[in-house]
């Protein structure tokens, strides 16, 4: 892990969206926190305002979205007030995101090949015959076997897990130095799971990359990443290091591990979350 080189720089970071009778909703409230070529995860339940905080990384919000923050920098782009254009520089050739569905982010009337031959092309130049071959690196990179077959393949025809690979090789094709990853194991078994999880751990390792893991999963998680922020009501709430998540302070973090049902120690009926109001506004 090496924060001291941070590529991203997020302080205060605020996402809000307009209600009906005028007011607005903040969905993101004040999130800080840097990234540098490690693996950090940010864990909360649903609404806790981590997929949010990615997609105000990526320029994906909503366009009704009020997006502000004393500082969102990566690499030295202002993220906050660069050009559109910019931001479409940036998305696919140096920073990437993967969704959680596959189903719902390809493009079911297009060839596997194409859809990531369509994301190379948009960031660079290369002959019919690069493309192609590029296309089938990227396929092998997230081993995927016999990746030549799978590129004429469309969407439909592949089950989730390859799906989910699939648009992991589509993120990463062109290099990113970050890649932000929403849930991207959520719809899958187990044993798909950890193959993923190895393939993302490989490319961290091997490219350098900087990579954001947001999860509900706090297990996944704790032995994935190397640092976790734990966000609750749109807040970080905790930030700590993923091997010392047992010593966590909060109530909130703590009352997540210990709802995690234990092998030996089983337990009838599991313990429940007792939510404070408090925790919304930071407190304990």
């Amino acid at each position: 892990m090496m924060r001291e080189e941070a590529m991203l720089s997020v302080e205060n970071l605020r996402v809000a969206f307009p209600l009906r009778d005028g007011g607005v909703h903040e969905v993101v409230r004040g999130v800080s926190f840097t990234l540098g070529r490690e693996r950090l995860g940010i864990v909360g339940e649903s609404g806790s305002g981590k997929s949010q905080t990615g997609r105000a990384i990526m320029g994906l919000s909503a366009p009704e979205a009020r997006i502000s923050a004393e500082r969102l920098d990566f690499q030295g782009v202002d993220l906050l007030h660069c050009s559109p254009a910019e931001r479409r520089s940036l998305r696919g050739q140096r920073i990437a995101m993967v969704l959680q569905d596959p189903k719902y982010s390809l493009n079911p009337v297009m060839r596997i090949g194409e859809q990531i031959a369509e994301t190379l092309l948009a960031h660079h130049r290369f002959s019919r015959a690069e493309v192609q071959l590029r296309v089938l690196q990227a396929l092998s990179d997230v081993a995927i076997e016999d990746p030549a077959r799978v590129s004429r393949l469309y969407p439909h025809e592949v089950s989730g897990g390859m799906g989910q690979r699939v648009m992991m090789a589509m993120m990463l094709i062109a290099e990113p130095q970050l890649l932000i990853a929403d849930e991207p194991t959520s719809a899958l078994d187990v044993t798909v799971q950890l193959q993923l999880l190895g393939i993302l751990d490989k490319l961290v390792r091997l490219r350098g990359m900087g990579l954001i893991f947001i999860s509900h999963d706090l297990r996944l998680v704790s032995s994935f990443c190397d640092r976790i922020l734990v966000m609750y009501a749109g807040r970080v709430v905790e930030e700590i290091e993923a091997s010392r998540l047992h010593e966590a302070q909060h109530p909130y973090t703590q009352g997540l591990l210990n709802c995690l049902p234990r092998l030996h120690q089983p337990r009838h009926p599991l313990p429940t979350l007792q939510r404070q109001e408090a925790w919304k506004e930071g407190g304990v």
